[in-house]
């Protein structure tokens, strides 16, 4: 969200501090030390752009409605609009509702001291497209945890960008000192010579915090594009003896990094999650730097074609065989577009698609994926035509095996 137009006349920037969030006398998040530290922040940068601007700060409110006049006041702002919120979710005894606990907000007391989550989404829905940032440094309680689980996201409004972290129950926070995300936002903000989009901002925040195993990390890997995986059939279909093996091929990482337009490279960082096993925190960064290639040198660059070979390559790594089998043939059909069909980085795409579509054990993902993988064979001369012709043999069983449902 980046606005320097004259038709623009203001913006705001309305920082909340709820609650703090506190675990057996530990305090996870600390909402007045992370309002303190992003006071320190120039608004240019923390809005992301040079028009004039409002700042509102509420800490310590005790009253939902004093909050809800605040927010109501800067969603009505013509011009950009931040909205930071930190602090405890919890939910009402009920356990229908959402809402952010305030200062004072007590189990039983939710309905009354407490803002409804939805709040949020109702006053922020009628904002044009792309002037709103939302940015969440937030715990959940463990009443609020499994309604989070359940939906898979933390939506506050479609109108809206939506960045940050809700922290699950149980782990060892930082104290009352100012939490890893919001800190990790302030200290990429001063490292940047130019202030990055969002959404890379975002990605260089969580791939530096330390965040809790399990954290959920807004926008997720479904919320910003990741094709998903089908529902597995009724019961797997087994393949006999003459059916083609897998063919034992090696899958790798492009050897070249291309540093993003922030001179830091961080594909180590998506890397070590990966191997340690943070699946969806590896994949979730890799998407978010994946847009924000495909933002700055277009869908057809090297830069993200690199990208989705990653991607990839993190998808076999977390055992989405069907997803990394599509990425792999995808970046080989792209690469062929520009690159000789006997180019290395060619038949490493198409050496990784086959390789993970020999690992479908699912009948129908195997079918969706095949016919696209066949034609990046075909249209490698130099491949061993082995691997083409087992790839066409597994591919004629598939269609004669009558599946189970």
């Amino acid at each position: 969200m980046q606005t320097r137009g004259p038709g623009q006349q203001r913006g705001h920037v309305l920082l909340i501090a709820g609650d703090a969030a506190v675990r057996r006398r530990a305090v996870q998040v600390a909402p007045s030390a992370n309002l303190a530290a992003l006071a320190m922040v120039p608004v240019r940068m923390l809005l992301n752009s040079d028009v004039p601007c409002d700042t509102t700060y509420l800490d310590g409110a005790r009253d939902p409605n004093t909050v809800l006049m605040r927010l109501r006041t800067a969603a009505a702002t013509p011009g950009p609009l931040l909205v930071y919120l930190s602090g405890r979710l919890t939910v009402d005894r009920r356990g229908s509702r959402l809402h952010l606990a305030l200062a004072g907000t007590t189990a039983a007391s939710v309905r009354y001291t407490a803002l409804p989550w939805e709040w949020l989404g109702t006053e922020l829905r009628r904002r044009p497209a792309g002037l709103t940032t939302v940015l969440l440094d937030l715990a959940a309680d463990r009443a609020a945890w499994p309604l989070l689980q359940e939906f898979g996201s933390l939506p506050a409004s479609p109108s809206a960008e939506v960045y940050g972290v809700v922290s699950p129950p149980g782990y060892a926070g930082g104290g009352n000192t100012v939490s890893s995300y919001t800190r990790q936002w302030i200290e990429q903000l001063s490292r940047s010579t130019h202030r990055p989009a969002n959404l890379q901002l975002h990605a260089l925040t969580a791939g530096a915090a330390a965040l809790p195993p399990g954290a959920l990390v807004l926008p997720t890997a479904r919320e910003l594009g990741m094709r998903a995986t089908p529902a597995p059939s009724a019961g797997p279909v087994s393949a006999p003896t003459s059916a083609p093996a897998p063919v034992p091929v090696p899958v790798r990482v492009p050897a070249r990094p291309r540093p993003d337009a922030s001179g830091r490279d961080p594909r180590p960082h998506i890397h070590d999650l990966a191997t340690s096993g943070r699946h969806l925190e590896a994949a979730t960064l890799a998407q978010a730097w994946e847009q924000y290639v495909l933002q700055t040198f277009g869908y057809a660059s090297p830069e993200a074609t690199e990208w989705e070979e990653i991607r990839a390559d993190l998808a076999r790594m977390a055992g989405n065989f069907r997803l990394a089998t599509q990425l792999w043939t995808s970046a080989g059909l792209t690469r062929l577009t520009r690159q000789p069909s006997d180019a290395p980085e060619v038949r490493a795409a198409a050496a990784g698609a086959l390789f993970c579509w020999t690992q479908l054990k699912e009948p129908a993902a195997a079918l969706g994926a095949g016919p696209e993988l066949i034609r990046l064979l075909r249209l490698l001369p130099g491949f061993d035509p082995s691997h083409l012709k087992q790839a066409q043999q597994r591919l004629e069983f598939l269609h004669r095996t009558p599946s189970r449902r």
